[in-house]
């Protein structure tokens, strides 16, 4: 029988793929009242301000290396500033369902960058084929075989360019923050703090709001924000702490079956047959070009 210790991880796992799976969800209602450079804003800008309440109760310390705060603000941009914004602009003409499984790819992407720009070694063969397995999983969601069907071209490629910088940001942090020994959640919160304050500029050029708030639009950016952004690394880290990273990155499985499931449930949205089957060989090719993680 596994210890407590052990299984102790599973409630914040699993609350994880729910508040990330959700996050398309509230994307699509703030879209109501803010442009996607805005929801990009104040999801990063009320993520550091959560994060930095963390940072005080747990005292701790702000790198004070300038080359430190560099890496932090290039990888934000990787992995919090661009995506967001290309992830807000995309689902202005596209289901959050659509959203959340293209967002299931991410781990195809970043075995791309890691082949393209960080080659550290000869590609495995499982790695390829697991590669090509995500990619024609991909294309199933797009249905390419009818030029993308009724979605909006440009907003496929904000889609792909979005899962492209997270898969350009994970080897990027690994590869250049991590060997800083920076904590985890200072980490994040530099990289959170550096992308609100570099989208600041282009969110008031483009106008504070698009239309009225609502309290059902404000509560969407606020869980985008504070939870979505800021406790949810906490946890996120919470279960890397306790079982691994293998585990932990899995937690990319569950959030299209989230935003699926939120996306037709609570917004009414239609499926057509080669999304959920295109997720499930996403999913696959994942889990081999990861190696069959656990």
């Amino acid at each position: 029988m596994p210890s407590s210790k052990t299984t102790s991880w599973v409630p914040s796992y699993l609350i994880l793929g729910v508040i990330w799976g959700s996050s398309f969800l509230f994307v699509e209602r703030s879209l109501a009242f803010l442009t996607p450079t805005g929801i990009a804003f104040w999801r990063t800008f009320l993520g550091a301000v959560t994060l930095a309440v963390v940072l005080v109760v747990r005292k701790l310390a702000l790198p004070r290396n300038p080359k430190a705060w560099l890496f932090l603000w290039l990888g934000g941009l990787f992995m919090s500033a661009i995506p967001a914004a290309l992830f807000g602009f995309a689902q202005q003409y596209v289901s959050s369902s659509l959203a959340s499984i293209i967002n299931a790819s991410t781990p195809i992407f970043t075995v791309i960058a890691i082949l393209i720009a960080f080659r550290a070694e000869k590609p495995k063969p499982r790695v390829l084929v697991g590669l090509l397995i995500g990619l024609i999983g991909v294309a199933t969601v797009l249905a390419v075989w009818r030029g993308f069907g009724e979605n909006e071209p440009l907003a496929i490629l904000a889609l792909i360019g979005a899962v492209s910088c997270y898969g350009i940001g994970t080897p990027f942090i690994r590869r250049f923050v991590e060997p800083m020994k920076i904590q985890r959640e200072v980490a994040v919160f530099g990289q959170v703090t550096t992308s609100a304050v570099s989208l600041l500029p282009f969110y008031a050029a483009g106008g504070w709001v698009t239309g009225q708030p609502t309290v059902d639009g404000v509560l969407s950016m606020l869980a985008l924000g504070a939870v979505g952004t800021g406790i949810a690394y906490v946890m996120y880290y919470r279960v890397i702490a306790i079982a691994g990273s293998p585990i932990a990155s899995t937690v990319t499985y569950i959030t299209p079956v989230v935003g699926v499931a939120i996306g037709v449930m609570l917004l009414g949205e239609t499926l057509t047959w080669h999304e959920p089957v295109g997720a499930a060989i996403v999913i696959f090719g994942a889990y081999i070009a990861q190696g069959g993680k656990r």
